[in-house]
């Protein structure tokens, strides 16, 4: 009988609990929804548009093979949970309150912060748009700006401390003297050679050498000519005062004398040398002699590179005299002309040996009197010499 009452309990309590989880949950406050909240179904992926295919030219080669990358999947948005009202809660949705605008910031009166406008700048103050008077710290009176002087360099030296100021005097004057004002010297024969010729074989010099700085030099200059059997035949020698009056020439003033041929004659020699544009390397002078005559002189060289040892230098000498001196077998207007072309190789820069050919004749008057004294008129010969400068 005990264990039929158990059973019926059990079975009556079994019963009963499907209907408890169906009974009607609405308690007093709680409303509850009607229908179940419904999910709303995810938006629908945009399918990617399809890649362009690639234009393979013709004859081109194809590009290397790439792995083509697979597109990230963009995260779906969940749509938010519904959630029922409970009691005591307002869900309606709150009306915004009118945006109030804020309070301005008046720093007008604070210290030190005076936001009054400034005037405009007059047109022709060389400083406005610049004034830094009104800042706190930068008061300068205007007289001042854009005219205070630059300090004044130093006069002490830190040197003087350690070596002394009569030691570092005395190297301060050495480097001034020797990087501005040191004097140098040099001497150039642009000829010295051996010339075969038809008749008799001949010698010719020309060179100069000067002592100096970059502006004012002593110059002395010589040049002449003569035969292997019969010695010098014209020689000379000038003493000159050299100013550079510009980056590319220097005027000389000086005396030129004349040892041969007799009778020998001084001259006041007034002249210029330096190099024109295209490196042409040229040289005139005057010369007025003890006895009157006026003479005049101008030549000319120009140093064609052809590799950076090989040189072909063309040159030309012009002679002119204002009358005829027959002392000196010299005829008025151009007495002579020399033309001559010297290709060298340089050993070194200091020493150079050449050949050439150079061509000579005498002009007008002149000639005439070459012929009265049984001399040639006009000679070509070849050259053999050395161009060399220390």
């Amino acid at each position: 009988m005990r264990l039929l009452t158990s059973s019926a309990v059990a079975m009556s309590f079994a019963l009963a609990t499907p209907a408890a989880a169906q009974m009607d949950m609405n308690m007093p406050g709680m409303q509850m929804s009607a229908k179940p909240a419904v999910k709303p179904k995810p938006k629908a992926k945009a399918k990617p548009a399809p890649r362009p295919k690639a234009v393979v030219r013709r004859g081109a080669r194809p590009a290397a093979h790439r792995p083509r990358q697979q597109p990230v999947p963009k995260p779906v948005p969940q749509p938010a949970a519904s959630v029922d009202p409970m009691p005591g809660m307002d869900m309606s949705p709150a009306t915004p309150a009118p945006a109030t605008p804020a309070p301005e910031h008046d720093m007008s009166s604070m210290p030190g912060m005076d936001m009054t406008k400034p005037e405009a700048p007059a047109a022709s103050d060389p400083h406005a748009g610049h004034d830094m008077a009104g800042m706190p710290g930068m008061e300068m009176p205007a007289s001042e700006i854009g005219d205070t002087p630059a300090p004044a360099p130093p006069s002490d030296h830190a040197a003087d401390g350690i070596f002394g100021a009569a030691q570092m005097a005395n190297s301060r004057a050495m480097l001034r003297h020797e990087n501005g004002g040191m004097p140098a010297y040099s001497i150039v024969f642009n000829l010295a050679e051996y010339r075969v010729q038809k008749g008799a074989d001949a010698y010719r010099w020309d060179g100069e050498g000067w002592f100096g700085g970059d502006i004012n030099r002593f110059v002395v200059k010589t040049e002449g000519e003569g035969s292997v059997r019969g010695g010098v035949e014209s020689g000379e020698v000038q003493a000159l005062y050299s100013r550079a009056i510009g980056p590319w020439f220097n005027l000389q003033a000086g005396v030129r004398h004349d040892f041969k041929p007799g009778p020998s004659r001084t001259y006041a020699t007034i002249g210029f040398e330096g190099v024109t544009p295209y490196w042409f390397e040229v040289e005139g002078a005057l010369f007025l002699s003890d006895k009157g005559d006026v003479l005049g002189r101008l030549e000319g060289y120009y140093d064609q590179r052809i590799t950076q040892n090989l040189i072909l230098q063309p040159r030309v000498e012009l002679n002119f005299a204002a009358q005829d001196v027959p002392a000196n077998g010299i005829g008025s207007g151009l007495s002579d002309a020399e033309l001559g072309l010297r290709l060298r190789y340089e050993i070194r820069r200091e020493f150079a040996p050449y050949i050439g050919v150079s061509w000579e004749r005498k002009i007008g008057d002149s000639a005439r009197f070459a012929r009265a004294a049984g001399e040639r008129v006009q000679a070509t010969s070849l050259v053999v010499g050395i161009r060399t400068w220390f």
